[in-house]
């Protein structure tokens, strides 16, 4: 499969593969599907080590470079999943902090290679992009949140 014309490059210690094959197993039209190792040795690893990794987050093509700790991960970049319910979230949400991630704000959530995720329901976008006093009560509403409450935002939204 040829590559897209853009694709995001993550970099990841030593986990790219751990990492997309958890991305794919959690979030829907994602997969991986190619695996590429170093042709010989590099500066964190060995030849026949993993390299890099193609794949794809709910659609977004994506490589993972396994880079090793010459750099960290900040919120700078974040992958942000929308969602059409509070099922879809809490699913989305728990699977990545239960599965070594932590809990930030607003809908924010690390997974254990320190990614950073926005689980965020269209609610909320609806909201925001509705403008006035609605989009005001909906922000507030999330700014006193860590996932996001499908129901608390609607009761925002309306006032």
């Amino acid at each position: 499969m040829a590559l897209a014309k853009n694709t995001i490059c993550v970099w990841y210690n030593k986990d790219a593969e751990a990492a997309a094959r958890f991305y794919a197993e959690t979030f829907p039209d994602s997969s991986v599907s190619a695996v590429h190792r170093a042709p010989s040795d590099f500066p964190s690893g060995k030849e026949g080590d993993v390299l890099t990794v193609e794949f794809t987050v709910a659609g977004i093509p994506c490589i993972g470079l396994n880079g090793g700790t010459a750099f960290k991960h900040t919120e700078a970049f974040s992958f942000q999943i929308a969602t059409d319910d509070q099922q879809e979230t809490d699913r989305y949400w728990n699977a990545i902090v239960g599965n070594g991630g932590q809990e930030s704000v607003c809908g924010w959530c690390k997974d254990k290679w320190g990614i950073s995720w926005q689980i965020t329901p269209r609610v909320l976008t609806d909201a925001m992009a509705a403008g006035g006093a609605e989009a005001k009560r909906a922000f507030e509403a999330m700014m006193t949140m860590k996932k996001i409450d499908v129901a608390a935002i609607e009761k925002a939204r309306r006032g």
